[in-house]
């Protein structure tokens, strides 16, 4: 089997799930498609990895419920509201009890009551011990059941299996039909061929700015000039008396006729 025969299999035989799992977690479609084919385009940009992991649907669940739960996505404003609620008063009554959970409160209870897994394998997934795992399963019920009258209803050891049913049971009130095979595994190598040239891009710029600085940069070290400073005890400036209009006249006739007048002017030798 190639390696695109292979996603799609796993792709066929996972997303569907996926999709209706990442819908359970956020109450948001748009965002549940979303995760689930960001999950893909991982797999397939690591496919060698993905087919060596024991567990290849635990991969790929695993990068689905990350991006499904960032925090991230209550920026934007396509990701801030719930889709229309189900129909069924019992399914809506689920829905805002499990959105109402902690992110890591809701990822436990459909790991464990939704989907199956054990205790150490949820521990594991939610990157929790065992007993932290138990622990925020225990409070989760305890959530659930407070507000879901059917849950509390049964004793607590038999809380998981009726969780179970209900969840499965669940019919969203909106499509959650995922795109083919192909079209996602085109959009992924879409993807990374723009995020290449777009790398490509940058370091280009980064290279041509170094060089240009480089051929622009001073060769020796120039040291900044001193800022200017108030020095105290210093005579202000000073100098001759300006000439009066009589004192320029005087000082004219003597450059001019500096022999003639009186002898004191022009003294001889005797």
């Amino acid at each position: 089997m190639t390696p695109a025969a292979a996603f799609d299999v796993l792709y066929a035989r996972t997303a569907p799930a996926l999709v209706r799992q990442a819908y359970l977690l956020t109450g948001r479609r748009t965002l549940a498609l979303e995760s689930v084919e960001r999950a893909f385009h991982l797999a397939w940009n690591r496919w060698p990895e993905v087919i060596a992991d024991p567990d290849p649907i635990g991969w790929v669940r695993a990068a689905a419920y990350e991006y499904a739960l960032s925090p991230w996505h209550r920026l934007l404003r396509t990701h801030k509201h719930a889709d229309k609620p189900p129909a069924d008063p019992a399914d809506r009554i689920l829905m805002d009890a499990m959105l109402a959970l902690p992110p890591v409160h809701r990822r436990t209870v459909l790991l464990y009551d939704g989907i199956g897994l054990d205790l150490p394998d949820t521990a594991a997934e939610t990157e929790a011990t065992t007993p932290t795992a138990g622990s925020r399963l225990l409070r989760a019920h305890a959530a659930l059941a407070a507000r879901i009258p059917e849950l509390s209803a049964v004793p607590p050891e038999k809380q998981s299996a009726v969780l179970r049913h209900r969840l499965g049971a669940l019919r969203p009130a909106v499509p959650l039909e995922p795109r083919p095979a192909a079209a996602v595994r085109g959009s992924g190598e879409h993807r990374t061929r723009l995020l290449g040239r777009s790398v490509l891009g940058l370091t280009a710029m980064i290279a041509a700015a170094t060089a240009y600085t480089v051929a622009t940069a001073p060769t020796e070290y120039i040291p900044p000039l001193a800022p200017g400073a108030n020095v105290s005890g210093v005579p202000p400036l000073s100098g001759p008396q300006h000439l009066t209009e009589r004192s320029r006249e005087l000082h004219d006739k003597l450059r001019n006729d500096p022999e003639a007048g009186p002898a004191r002017i022009a003294p001889g030798v005797e």
